[in-house]
């Protein structure tokens, strides 16, 4: 009775664990493709310069919010009109807030 008393907490635990990090998987799988679509739309539109824009992923994802980014690219002075464009996707898990960022380089071509 004791060896079960303490076996089966610790194998729910488990258990509770690899849920976790199932979800945790397929949900960072779909946040990764969100955040490269949302990255190709604001930079085909010319958006990805307004920095600190954001929204939610839409009704089919219900919880996936984005906010997007951009600052200057690297330290070295012969690039500085190079920006670094960043899409931030946060996406919820079983309570708990996750994050996936996907950043890319482009021309600081003001609008």
């Amino acid at each position: 009775m004791l060896f079960m008393a303490i076996v089966i907490p610790v194998a729910l635990q488990g258990l509770r664990i690899a849920s976790r990090a199932g979800a945790v998987a397929a949900r960072k799988g779909v946040a990764v493709q969100l955040a490269e679509s949302k990255l190709n739309e604001l930079i085909v539109t010319g958006q990805w310069h307004n920095s600190g824009q954001g929204g939610a992923c839409g009704p089919q994802w219900p919880g996936y919010q984005w906010t997007v980014k951009n600052e200057p690219w690297g330290g070295d002075a012969s690039l500085n009109n190079l920006r670094l464009a960043t899409v931030e996707v946060i996406y919820p898990v079983q309570g708990q807030n996750y994050n996936v960022h996907l950043s890319t380089v482009l021309p600081d071509t003001a609008p």
